[in-house]
């Protein structure tokens, strides 16, 4: 029984060391923008039945309970959280944040669309609105193309973006933004760069413009901060590290179990 022991209280040990990494891997992006934090989920694993509920004895009588002993833990999922990060300010007029639901679109240099809650854009050698740096960013989409003579960009709540252009007051209509939203945006792959990739358990991409179809508005001139509450993650790490210890201790306690049985033989 204590060799199980052993096995049982590994499992928890294993399990809680994902979730360390999950934690770690929240602290560590408490300053990305647009990130959103994970949470692993538990499960336990199968059980050894000695006793089953219901079976009947000698007598004929209904047992009301039995005697089923778990073998442990495992990590069955994790899970991100989409709640709203908070707003910050930068007055940069490439600088966009979703109020509410959805996700930018960007296009990645193979051709694939991705999709990514920063909109720290900004303007490439050709004019196009690209996701990160000028020089390696990804063409947002649908595509934003600024003339160069552009001296003042403006967008809508709505996703309109108008220029002023040099020697005209006047703002013209450029483009239109245009948001996705997934029946499970929980089934997005996470890649990086702050990126997700949309995939069978997401279900296919709906687009509409900002401010429809329960879709949240564009907030020009500003970021949406991680959702990341070092806080709680603290806490959560504290607990995390309390259960390992107590598997550990299963473990030293089968260990000492064992190692008196060992030395059965000498009396």
């Amino acid at each position: 029984m204590s060799v199980q022991t052993l096995y049982t209280a590994a499992t928890g040990m294993e399990a809680l060391e994902t979730k360390l990494d999950v934690i770690a891997n929240n602290l560590a992006n408490v300053n990305t923008v647009g990130f959103k934090r994970d949470r692993a989920n538990f499960e336990d694993l199968f059980y050894r039945h000695q006793a089953v509920p219901g079976a009947q004895d000698s007598a004929g009588n209904l047992a009301p309970t039995g005697i089923a002993i778990g073998l442990g833990s495992r990590v069955s999922s994790t899970q991100t959280d989409y709640d709203q990060g908070a707003f910050q300010t930068t007055n940069n007029q490439l600088d966009l944040a979703i109020e509410g639901n959805g996700f930018f679109q960007v296009q990645d240099p193979s051709g694939e669309t991705l999709y990514t809650r920063s909109g720290n854009f900004s303007i490439n050698a050709n004019g196009n609105l690209v996701m990160g740096s000028a020089s390696t960013g990804r063409l947002v989409e649908p595509p934003v193309v600024f003339p160069p003579d552009t001296t003042n960009i403006s967008i809508s709540a709505d996703g309109i973006v108008e220029i002023q252009q040099a020697g005209n007051s006047q703002l013209q209509q450029l483009a239109q933004l245009q948001l996705a939203q997934f029946t499970n945006p929980d089934g997005l792959q996470k890649l990086g760069e702050n990126l997700f990739r949309e995939t069978d358990a997401s279900g296919s991409a709906t687009l509409a413009n900002p401010a429809t179809q329960g879709l949240g508005v564009v907030r020009q001139g500003t970021l949406e901060s991680s959702n990341v509450e070092p806080v709680q993650e603290l806490i959560d790490l504290i607990t995390t590290q309390r259960a390992f210890e107590l598997n550990s201790q299963a473990v030293q306690a089968g260990d000492q179990i064992l190692q008196l049985v060992a030395n059965l033989r000498r009396f």
